[in-house]
Formats: structure tokens, C-alpha cells, sequence
């Protein structure tokens, strides 16, 4: 198994990356492959709505790390995403990836396991897990909880390391994402029948 984490912070090695950290180590004790892309220093556009991604299998119209990563996504049975918090919200760079991940992904989202974090100095954390959690409830992911919001707390570099509620709720998200990715594995060979969908309806509001 697989789980593949995006991390959203422009600075290497900082309380962001320190909080992933936490969970790499329980994956990887547990025998989970996991893979972190880090793209808070990278250039990455937002989404134009073209369309081309529609007709290139996927494939989004700028060739950059955003199509690198859906072929690791499609492989990958977990996706976390960690993103520090600015203006009470995701780094820009982080929801212009995600747009376009989301987007332009055609394969199936279904039952792979998300969970997010949002790391700040103090406030903002609860509107920014809130906005990262709809990338996964629109795409039919189950969302790995803890046992409080998935947040951590720091400013300077290492500070998080104080945090110690915060890294405690991250290793156990991390374990509860293991476990999910197990039964669900276990279940698809009993009740895959329950994830045949109905046809796709659109209901428009514009009159």
C-alpha cells in the first residue's frame, strides 16, 4: 500500500514538514510505502478551465508537477495534505495544485483516504482544514480523523516540536488512515458492489 503527501509549506524542513514527519515514521514502521512532493516552493498556475484535460486523458494543459503527481495519486491508496496557513487559509500555491490535481484527474477518487493538516502561528486552522477537507468529499474519499482537528502550532522553525497535542493527533490520523485503507481493501472484495454508482445527474439552478 501507498500514501502519498503533498506538502503545501515553501520552507523546507519547517514545522510543516516536521508535523508529516510524525506520520512517515508510523507508515513506515507499519510497512505503508509513502512518498512526500513538496510544492510550496514551486511555480505552480492555477486552473483556466479549458478543458484540455477533458481530452488529453487527463493530462493538464500546463506540463508541470501537477501531472507528476496524479500518476503517483492514481497508484496511491491515502493522500495527505498539509498546508501552513495564510490569510486564515491554504498557501496559494497549494490550492492552485490542488485544483488542478482534482480537476484534471480521470481516475477514479473513490475510497482512496484523505486527510489534511494546517499548521499556523495561531489562528486560522479550522477554515483552512475546512477548505482542504471539500477536495476530498467531492471526490468520494473517506476522511481519516484524529481525535481533534487536524492542526499543529508554530512559527519559527521547530516550533511545532512544542506542539505535542498536535504531533500526537497526526501520528494517530496516520494509523487510523492504515487501518481504513486495510478494510477497505478487505471490503471491496465482499461489497464492491455497493460503490456501482447511479448515473450521473446535473441539476442546474440558473434560470
Amino acid at each position: 500500500m501507498k500514501v502519498l503527501m503533498i506538502n503545501g509549506s515553501p520552507r523546507l524542513d519547517g514545522n510543516t514538514s516536521i508535523l508529516l514527519n510524525e506520520m512517515k515514521n508510523i507508515f513506515i514502521n507499519n510497512k505503508i510505502e509513502v512518498e512526500e512532493i513538496i510544492i510550496g516552493n514551486k511555480d505552480v498556475r492555477g486552473c483556466i478551465g479549458c478543458g484540455y484535460c477533458a481530452s488529453h486523458d487527463g493530462c493538464c494543459v500546463f506540463n508541470d508537477i501537477v501531472n507528476e503527481a496524479s500518476i503517483k495519486l492514481k497508484e496511491a491508496h491515502g493522500l495527505i495534505v498539509a498546508s501552513p496557513v495564510y490569510y486564515a487559509s491554504p498557501n496559494g500555491t497549494l490550492i492552485s495544485f490542488l485544483d488542478r490535481l482534482f480537476y484534471s484527474a480521470n481516475f477514479d477518487l473513490k475510497m482512496k483516504v484523505g486527510a489534511a493538516f494546517a499548521i499556523a502561528r495561531r489562528g486560522g486552522t479550522e477554515a483552512s482544514f475546512d477548505v482542504l477537507n471539500k477536495y476530498f468529499t467531492i471526490s468520494g474519499m473517506p476522511i481519516a480523523s484524529g481525535d481533534y482537528w487536524n492542526n499543529g502550532f508554530g512559527r519559527t522553525k521547530g516550533e511545532i516540536l512544542k506542539d505535542e497535542e498536535g504531533l500526537r493527533n497526526a501520528r494517530v490520523v496516520a494509523k487510523r488512515m492504515i487501518f481504513l485503507m486495510k478494510a477497505i481493501a478487505l471490503a471491496k472484495d465482499k461489497y464492491s458492489s455497493l460503490l456501482e454508482d447511479e448515473t450521473r445527474v446535473w441539476t442546474h439552478f440558473i434560470k
